[in-house]
């Protein structure tokens, strides 16, 4: 005897939420194991297949969900766009102290930092055509304009320059280990650096 309609409708409905349940673990997996393979090798080195085995997918269905390995690319990046953006909030007003706090995050996500840099090598210009990111950059330049107008940090420079001179020093590639000191006291002493490279940078002459 078949099954009333409202049973019916009832099981088709289970059944597509746990198919896209399904679907959405599976993505995140794929996005797990293209955070590590692009983060190490770039696009231009990243294999397809050994993704998949990490993510214990089928390579068809990667190309299913993400077209390519390029759209594959873009969407891991933009998968953790807001961390990497925003993650450490943006303090104007502390600006070495963010740069500590930013050298902090670059320690425990070192992929992150990979990631971004392959990406802006690879796919130039990307990365600023996301709403997200050139969201993000407006809100710090306008930050930047009014600690400027206030005369709290120094305004030399336009904020576009101010920010991107920021960056650079804060992302600096870490030095490599040197002898006889432990990688503590060597991020340590290089944190520190950085914060006096970016006070020296904004204080008023």
């Amino acid at each position: 005897m078949p099954a009333a309609p409202c049973q019916l409708f009832g099981w088709i409905a289970r059944t597509l939420l746990a198919m896209a349940r399904d679907s959405a673990a599976t993505k995140a997996r794929i996005l797990t194991a293209a955070t590590a393979e692009f983060a190490e090798r770039g696009l231009a080195g990243a294999r397809v297949d050994r993704l998949a085995a990490s993510a214990g997918a089928n390579k068809q269905l990667i190309y299913a969900y993400f077209g390519s390995k390029e759209a594959l690319f873009d969407a891991t990046l933009e998968a953790h766009l807001e961390t990497l953006l925003d993650g450490v909030p943006f303090d104007a007003s502390d600006l070495p102290g963010y740069a500590r706090r930013l050298f902090d995050f670059n320690l425990a996500r070192p992929d992150l930092g990979r990631l971004a840099r392959w990406h802006a090598l690879e796919r130039p210009g990307m990365l600023m055509q996301l709403p997200v990111a050139a969201a993000s950059i407006q809100r710090k330049l306008g930050l930047l304009a009014a600690e400027q107008a206030a005369g709290r940090i120094d305004g030399a420079l336009p904020p576009m320059q101010l920010l991107v001179m920021l960056l650079a020093v804060i992302h600096a590639d870490l030095v490599p280990p040197m002898p006889g000191i432990s990688a503590a006291e060597q991020n340590a002493g290089q944190r520190e650096a950085v914060a006096l490279a970016v006070q020296r940078l904004v204080s008023r002459a």
